[in-house]
């Protein structure tokens, strides 16, 4: 498998489908997938950009899209162990509220590990990309996570889930653990850019649960590539179709799985 080849049809396909979602920003039509679960045209047109664009490079490759759900359209008879997955617009919320956290996340899975990462945010043209064994980049420059050594020094980022009525209680045990213990918390609405703004150091740590594959795939080569820890919130080794996700520079990673122990 020619490896650069990937990565480069994930760029442009990123690229195109980020041109067209800025086009559509202000002029919006949302309809609701739950109470706050949103998508939007730009959601939709994004997927289609992503998804011809791959197909037209690889045909017989499958496909796992947000918005399509599982083997996209027709392409169920594609390669299972050649899998690309996508989120055609992640932070559709802050989108349809023209706030500039969103991105289009792409990644190619081979066996259910991602060995391709792409990660763009439209609006501020950072691009964020991981090959693995390769290490990631920012706009072609090598990034490393932070080397923050201690949970009060450190600056933390969350999100919620889309179901987070049925779990508020122990949601919010584990923020305020972390919210006393750090020096601050911030929760920007994506979850792509969470992980790649952990890959460049400019957060020292995330968490989160309920997520889906397409929310974190390209985003944790990123920043496993860039050298994070990646688990589950009781330390276990992280896989792309896991519910939960602590992803830290290392450094202090024991620390944030004893703040998310529910006590």
């Amino acid at each position: 498998m020619d490896i650069d080849l990937l990565k480069r049809t994930a760029i442009g396909a990123a690229y195109k489908s980020g041109k067209a979602i800025k086009a559509r920003l202000g002029n919006i039509n949302i309809r609701k997938k739950g109470a706050i679960d949103l998508v939007t045209e730009a959601d939709t047109e994004s997927e289609k950009i992503i998804v011809d664009t791959i197909l037209s490079r690889f045909p017989d490759h499958s496909i796992l899209a947000e918005e399509s759900g599982l083997n996209s359209g027709d392409h169920d008879a594609g390669n299972q162990d050649d899998k690309w997955v996508i989120d055609p617009l992640d932070g559709t919320t802050n989108f349809a509220h023209q706030l500039n956290f969103f991105a289009v996340s792409i990644a190619y899975v081979q066996k259910g590990r991602p060995i391709v990462g792409v990660v763009l945010s439209p609006e501020t043209g950072e691009l964020f990309t991981a090959t693995k064994g390769k290490g990631a980049e920012l706009n072609g420059r090598e990034i490393k996570v932070s080397k923050s050594e201690d949970i009060s020094e450190s600056l933390l980022v969350t999100g919620f889930p889309y179901n987070l009525k049925n779990i508020v209680k122990p949601l919010m045990k584990r923020f305020e653990s972390c919210l006393t213990a750090s020096r601050g918390i911030r929760r920007l609405g994506s979850a792509a850019l969470d992980l790649c703004y952990v890959a460049c150091g400019r957060f020292d740590g995330f968490w989160e649960q309920n997520l889906k594959s397409w929310d974190t795939a390209a985003g944790e080569l990123i920043a496993r590539e860039a050298g994070a820890t990646i688990t589950d919130f009781s330390n276990n080794p992280f896989l792309i179709d896991k519910d939960e996700i602590l992803a830290t520079n290392g450094h202090i990673h024991s620390q944030m799985i004893s703040l998310l122990e529910l006590k």
